[in-house]
């Protein structure tokens, strides 16, 4: 029993490993965003040439534009921004929400999220997978955290008439982002009408439009 509890622990600690960012073997691994070199993550800088700006970023205070249809604005501080966060597995990002602002629907597909909101009144919620498809809710306040789990479709609505403001820690150096919106009706090239018309059982012209509105605003 005792070998076959080690076993499974063991399966669970290396599957963990496994979907994680690379971890770092030194102090760090600064990333060298000029290089060229393809490589799961970013190539590392010498270290005899890393700075303290490669681990800082000034612009977390300044508030998003929010004047575009969703009424948003998500300034981030991932690998691109502070490149003294390749290989630890980690980043931020700021949101800034219009009153009624959205920020739409979209998964991050190399991260769980831990938002917390510092101003105003926030609509979270997240959908689980198939076949269930649970929309799971809630309304917070200011100081209030919410966990958007990895790889599941999720948004934020502002519900209240100011500005909202949250800070969000993701698990990745390099969430990623995917749009629902964006890549079912905004692909390049696009997904086939007649495709699209079947899954959401609508008539092609509803897709045609839905389509020219959403490359009109990319």
């Amino acid at each position: 029993m005792a070998a076959k509890f080690l076993f499974l622990a063991f399966l669970a600690i290396t599957s963990s490993l496994a979907f994680a960012d690379p971890s770092s073997l030194q102090d760090f691994c600064v990333a060298d965003l000029k290089s060229s070199v393809p490589v799961n993550g970013l190539v590392c800088k010498d270290p005899k040439l890393v700075v303290a700006d490669d681990f800082f970023f000034s612009g977390l205070h300044l508030a998003g534009n929010t004047s575009n249809p969703a009424g948003s604005k998500v300034t981030p501080a991932n690998v691109a921004q502070i490149p003294g966060l390749n290989t630890f597995g980690i980043s931020l990002v700021r949101i800034d929400y219009a009153p009624w602002g959205i920020n739409a629907p979209h998964t991050h597909p190399r991260a769980t999220e831990v938002l917390t909101v510092l101003e105003g009144t926030l609509q979270v919620g997240f959908v689980t997978s198939n076949p269930e498809n649970r929309l799971i809710t809630k309304v917070l306040q200011k100081g209030d955290v919410f966990v958007f789990p990895v790889g599941l479709v999720h948004f934020q609505h502002n519900v209240g008439k100011v500005n909202a403001v949250a800070i969000a820690a993701l698990s990745s150096q390099n969430p990623g982002v995917i749009s629902i919106a964006n890549s079912v009706f905004g692909s390049n090239p696009a997904i086939s009408a007649d495709v699209l018309a079947k899954a959401f059982q609508v008539d092609k012209d509803t897709i045609y439009n839905l389509q020219s509105n959403l490359v009109k605003k990319l």
